[in-house]
């Protein structure tokens, strides 16, 4: 894998990895994780924001486990919970903040096209359209 992962998911919308240093095109960078990075000092993230309550669930989290066989399943069951009132109101100001410029959601995870900020990049992108 190359040390730098960025997905553009759409013209708007990007995800990475946090441990990148910001791109020149990143925009906003916002950090869609629930726990903080392991070994990233707060202040070289490079954040505009933290939205950790928008991430999966703890017990989602830990089901998943980033086992690429359960990412269908886990993208259906963490759209369930993002209809719940604090994730919905979360992914609602990051659908606006969208429409406002570039918008890049970091994740600590490796492989990002498995991930919850993909999921999250997609639903943004189609409700910003």
């Amino acid at each position: 894998m190359p040390d730098d992962q960025r997905m553009e998911v759409s013209p708007g919308v990007r995800v990475a990895r946090v441990y990148d240093g910001p791109g020149p095109d990143d925009g906003a960078r916002v950090l869609v994780d629930r726990l903080w990075p392991r070994g990233l000092a707060k202040d070289a993230a490079a954040l505009d924001d933290w939205c950790k309550q928008i991430a999966p669930s703890t017990e989602l989290r830990i089901w998943y486990g980033h086992d690429p066989a359960r990412f269908d399943e886990f993208v259906s069951r963490y759209r369930d919970e993002l209809g719940e009132p604090e994730r919905a109101a979360a992914l609602a100001e990051l659908t606006e903040r969208s429409r406002r410029g570039t918008l890049t959601l970091l994740t600590a995870v490796k492989a990002l096209d498995v991930s919850h900020a993909v999921v999250l990049a997609r639903l943004i992108s189609a409700r910003a359209a």
